[in-house]
């Protein structure tokens, strides 16, 4: 396992995209929570961030998982042009030639997909951890450790997206076409089903069938954080509505993600099988 692991991630780092794309990815997590907790103080112009309570404990773990899981996208070129490489390299034929299985190359892949989704929820764990003890309101233990399910949601959206990624991968071995196929499959696949059904019956029933498609599943991981806010709520309040919305992490949600994920992998396993390479 560790010699598998290794051996992608040599060939990743050799790769000056794929080593620039990771690079970027965890630089632009650490700017952009740099950035927003810069206190502005210029003249008349004085705005904190830290003032709306984004970073107070335990909300910070919603926030930075829900906000930081739009960035996957740079991680997701590179598991795709991962996949392409192998094919446009020879480096697949390669690999089998000198003895390495097809079940061996798919578990370097899926070990590099997990290690990549361990790495980068333990980075979001370390800065939001570093934001909450710098600006949270809060700093008693069992409130800083609390709703840490986010993070775990966190991580198995990353995986389950990966693992789309993957497959697409080796459906396509096009890193172009298979980032295009990605986009098409949202829009046409899931989008605009979800928009027919909420014109011809209703959201809710709409979100009840989404939360089973592919994307579908993954973004109902995690709800959007926004309207949690003190500041959203008290506003709300203030014209007499009243904000009722279930943010929790629910288990359910996070077997459909893993069940897809399951089928991804094993789906690039039988094409890799079945493929004349």
């Amino acid at each position: 396992m560790k010699r598998l692991l290794q051996i992608e991630f040599i060939k990743l780092w050799n790769n000056r995209a794929s080593r620039f794309l990771i690079l970027a990815y965890f630089g632009l997590i650490a700017l952009i929570a740099l950035v927003t907790s810069i206190k502005i103080d210029w003249g008349p112009l004085k705005f904190n961030v830290a003032d709306i309570g984004i970073f107070n404990f335990p909300y910070i773990w919603h926030f930075n998982t829900f906000m930081i899981s739009f960035l996957k996208v740079f991680l997701a070129i590179v598991i795709v042009s991962m996949i392409s490489n192998e094919y446009s390299n020879k480096t697949i034929k390669q690999n089998l030639i000198d003895g390495l299985s097809k079940k061996e190359f798919i578990a370097s892949k899926v070990l590099t997909i997990l290690a990549l989704a361990v790495a980068s929820t333990a980075f979001v764990f370390l800065i939001s951890l570093v934001l909450g003890l710098m600006h949270s309101d809060y700093d008693e233990l069992s409130i800083i450790f609390s709703d840490l399910e986010y993070l775990l949601a966190y991580l198995v959206k990353l995986i389950g997206f990966f693992s789309f990624c993957f497959f697409i991968g080796m459906l396509v071995k096009r890193s172009a076409f298979a980032l295009g196929f990605l986009f098409i499959w949202f829009i046409g696949g899931e989008f605009i089903p979800w928009v027919y059904l909420t014109s011809k019956y209703s959201k809710d029933f709409a979100d009840s069938i989404y939360q089973f498609f592919p994307f579908g599943s993954m973004w109902q991981t995690l709800a959007e954080p926004f309207t949690r806010l003190s500041v959203i709520q008290s506003a709300a309040r203030e014209v007499g509505e009243e904000i009722v919305k279930d943010y929790a992490v629910h288990l359910p949600q996070l077997l459909i993600v893993l069940v897809w994920s399951a089928l991804f992998i094993y789906f690039s396993y039988l094409l890799l099988k079945k493929r004349d390479l």
